[in-house]
């Protein structure tokens, strides 16, 4: 297993990745975990060299946590690494960061995490995350302070100026940053930039959704083969965690394997150091550019000086390219954070960004696209609600 250094700690550069695990047959419900399988995976990777597991409070409707928890204690503490998370993201103020640590550490079954993040800073909750009123970052200071954490970062889904604000903030606190990355994302979310900026600040990188949720993974036909030609017999999926592989400020590369064959082909590709040449690597950010279907936005913001409403254009064109490819929470969660009268369904197709755009591009046709697109994603605000009513009974 290739391993990073972080610090005094010998990491594998391969994690394992706790929100897809497993669910007993026949089942859909997420909290329907397959302990006996997560076990296996658990044995496998620790055997291959895997000594860093990842969960938060939320994944698989609060059942996460004690699935790990109770899979890694069958083995000695100091075999391996356990990471949980602080959703500041999604329960209300009046959730005392003390009350969620406390219960975090009795469901995992440990004293304290190894690495501890607040999860997901976005633009809808950086400003939680900040207020100095809920003492969030206060808090989980004192808690490392206390050896109760032993590395403290964060996660982050937001946009590039949201993620410098943070850096801003207390960048200089973070020990290191769980960045979405991977080819495809590494020009359709700006993943270039942001991972050069905390590059530049000199934090770490810890990388999530390497294999876009598994769509790397099964790719078209066509696609697999340009790739098959110049690696044969190289999984579509050890091609996305090779390109990581790259990026020398990357310490960290975290899976969300669900079965055991998805662990085995990871850990394989972790087992020997074989980069991508730069003809690989071309083509590999070739084949992603063909699978995107963008908008041809350059991001001169001449459609912006003239928008009665002050929208910001670029923005969009950005968020439209990305749900042609694929709708996530991620993209509502960003618009959800704005004024109603910012987000796409306020524009009113005057037309005059059309008139401006160097590239001709239908900027009102594509803002209204957009606009259908984040309709058809579950309700972000409804999502923390209900996830709020679950912490209320996990809470007691």
């Amino acid at each position: 297993m290739l391993t990073n250094m972080f610090q005094d700690k010998e990491l594998s550069r391969l994690g394992f990745g706790a929100m897809r695990l497993p669910l007993l047959p026949g089942q859909t419900d997420p909290a329907a975990i397959d302990q006996d399988q997560v076990d296996q995976m658990t044995d496998y990777a620790l055997a291959h060299g895997v000594n860093y597991f990842d969960t938060a409070y939320p994944y698989h409707g609060g059942q996460s946590e004690r699935a790990v928890g109770r899979s890694l204690a069958r083995y000695p503490r100091e075999r391996w690494y356990l990471a949980d998370k602080y959703p500041g993201h999604q329960l209300a103020e009046r959730y005392d960061p003390a009350a969620i640590f406390e219960r975090q550490l009795d469901k995992c079954g440990v004293d304290y995490f190894d690495f501890y993040l607040l999860h997901n800073v976005y633009e809808n909750s950086i400003q939680v995350y900040m207020d100095p009123r809920w003492g969030i970052l206060d808090y989980f200071m004192e808690q490392k302070r206390l050896g109760r954490i032993r590395h403290l970062g964060f996660s982050c889904h937001g946009g590039l100026d949201t993620l410098t604000a943070f850096l801003d903030y207390c960048g200089d606190r973070m020990e290191f940053c769980q960045l979405q990355l991977n080819y495809l994302d590494w020009t359709l979310q700006q993943g270039r930039e942001k991972y050069e900026l905390l590059t530049g600040r000199g934090i770490p990188v810890w990388v999530m959704e390497p294999i876009r949720g598994g769509k790397l993974a099964d790719l078209p036909q066509a696609q697999g083969d340009i790739l098959d030609r110049l690696r044969p017999g190289d999984s579509a999926a050890s091609w996305a965690l090779r390109f990581l592989q790259g990026l020398p400020n990357v310490k960290m590369i975290l899976s969300g394997m669900s079965n055991l064959e998805q662990m085995a082909d990871n850990v394989n590709t972790f087992t020997q150091d074989r980069p991508l040449s730069e003809e690989e690597r071309a083509a590999l950010l070739s084949l992603a550019e063909g699978m995107k279907s963008a908008v041809p936005c350059t991001g001169c913001r001449y459609c912006c000086d003239g928008c009665p409403l002050g929208l910001d254009i670029p923005a969009m064109m950005a968020a439209c390219s990305e749900a042609r490819y694929a709708l996530s929470s991620n993209l509502r969660m960003r618009f959800d954070a704005l004024p109603e009268d910012k987000r796409p369904a306020a524009c009113v197709a005057c037309g005059q960004c059309a008139r401006a755009c160097p590239q001709g591009i239908d900027v009102p046709g594509a803002i209204r696209e957009l606009a259908q697109a984040l309709e058809k994603i579950p309700d972000w605000a409804q999502v923390c609600r209900e996830r709020e009513e679950a912490a209320r009974r996990d809470l007691g």
